[in-house]
């Protein structure tokens, strides 16, 4: 059916799908019909390969059709295991609850979910639940998913516009203001502070007490910590929690993406054992929360195989060795490179954020393509990048001038110097003015104004 209907794959979404997301791709060149992917490394319609640095916004820790994770699904489906006896329990289940507890022992429990957005409400209606109080507090700028409850603690209003109101008692703070959230949980009716420990959108980094300040904080005024490390988790960062970093130990831990191994969506929360029993408290009240697929035999075994090959591949050393090195070299365009203004990151986190820059010709290329859609600019490195050096990058979030990189823990030197040489040749023609890179410009810049 695939190869049957693979001519029709933009028209089908077009009619019965998101038709804007088609116009987009075709209107950035980014409609090459990928067919196949493995490892890091994605292949088009004419088998010319990729490296993919978006790693499907996380969730490719492991690289694509990793053979662990394969051979544990099949093993699953040739068991021919009850699975979703709702009026049972999964030993799977158990044992990955059991797994991912040993990571933060000063946890006690886990409940599943199907996704990222549903461990973000789980945990707002256990926070409640727990502590008898209405309020979240979440920074600016955050991201913790789509749904209602998530949409509520989005930092973001061009996610937020149009969906409005949203829950009540939700309330944004500064990120890495630790004044600026002491003066909310003050007030003593705060549930939770759920709070990335490294943003997503724009790869933001707390200054290095902010979170065990907080922590603190928190403590003091009766709030609970969540750390929404559906992002930075499992490795991501050079840890398995990027709250390691700083030494500190959340009440709730959020997992997703990456747990999937890439194939079959799970959420995992992970909370204090006197939060678990204050919502399960009672017979009648064992199924006050929960989800029909949640857990599911295969998420669970894509959960545990995904664990096994982080731990026997030590993706997590390879995450932190790689980030150092990729860092290193990106820190060094700062000095080189005028439009480079700032370098971000942890382990295979990172962002590079660009900027207006000095001198007088270029500052004047900016000021025309910004003028006409503010983070414009980033397109005249990501494209470059994805049509010259075959790299799939995408810039961090709506109006922003950083371009984030997540790729495959999995990623090799010869990778990192695939990185490396299409980054610096990309970058150096974006200075050269008139020239490729800005005739691109000029033709993105016909297409935005079209479409406003």
């Amino acid at each position: 059916m695939i190869s049957e209907r693979e001519a029709e794959r933009y028209l089908l979404h077009s009619r019965h799908l998101n038709e804007q997301m088609v116009r987009m791709l075709k209107a950035i060149g980014y409609d090459v019909g990928f067919k196949r992917g493995q490892g890091p490394y994605l292949y088009d319609r004419e088998d010319q390969q990729y490296l993919d640095l978006l790693s499907g916004f996380g969730v490719f820790a492991l690289g694509r059709n990793h053979a662990a994770v394969r051979k544990a699904l099949k093993a699953v489906l040739d068991a021919d295991l009850p699975n979703l006896v709702q009026m049972d329990v999964s030993i799977l289940a158990g044992i990955l609850a059991e797994r991912l507890l040993r990571y933060a022992p000063y946890l006690g429990n886990a409940f599943f979910a199907n996704s990222g957005a549903e461990a973000v409400e789980a945990a707002i209606k256990f926070a409640r639940g727990a502590t008898g109080r209405p309020g979240i507090v979440f920074a600016e700028h955050a991201f913790h998913g789509l749904t209602y409850g998530a949409l509520s603690l989005n930092g973001d209003t061009n996610f937020r516009a149009g969906f409005e109101p949203m829950l009540p008692d939700c309330v944004a703070v500064p990120f890495d203001n630790l004044g600026a959230l002491e003066q909310v949980l003050s007030t003593r009716g705060m549930a939770a502070f759920i709070v990335e420990p490294i943003q997503g959108k724009g790869v933001h980094i707390p200054s290095d007490g902010y979170l065990a300040a907080a922590a603190t904080l928190c403590k003091k005024y009766g709030t609970l910590l969540v750390a929404d490390e559906i992002q930075t988790g499992l490795g991501r960062t050079g840890r398995f929690l990027a709250v390691e970093h700083w030494g500190v130990e959340p009440d709730m831990v959020l997992l997703a993406k990456a747990l999937s191994g890439g194939h079959i969506p799970v959420g995992a929360v992970l909370t204090r054992k006197w939060i678990f029993d204050k919502i399960f408290n009672r017979m009648d009240r064992a199924v006050v929360h929960g989800s029909t697929f949640s857990k599911n035999d295969l998420a669970m075994a894509a959960g545990l195989a995904t664990l096994e090959a982080l731990e026997a591949e030590d993706c997590i050393g390879n995450a932190a060795r790689q980030g150092e090195r990729l860092l290193a070299f990106f820190k060094g365009m700062i000095g080189r490179h005028e439009f480079v203004k700032d370098v971000r990151g942890k382990g295979l986190m990172i962002g590079i954020e660009f900027g207006r820059p000095q001198s007088m010709k270029l500052r004047a290329a900016w000021n025309m393509i910004e003028a006409v859609n503010v983070g414009l600019f980033c397109q005249l490195i990501t494209l470059p990048l994805f049509k010259e050096h075959k790299i799939l990058s995408q810039v961090s979030g709506h109006a922003s001038h950083t371009i984030k990189l997540l790729p495959p823990l999995v990623i090799s030197d010869a990778d990192c110097d695939w990185i490396e040489r299409a980054f610096e040749a990309a970058v150096s023609d974006s200075h050269r003015v008139p020239g490729a890179a800005w005739s691109l410009g000029k033709a993105l810049a016909g297409h935005a104004m079209k479409a406003s």
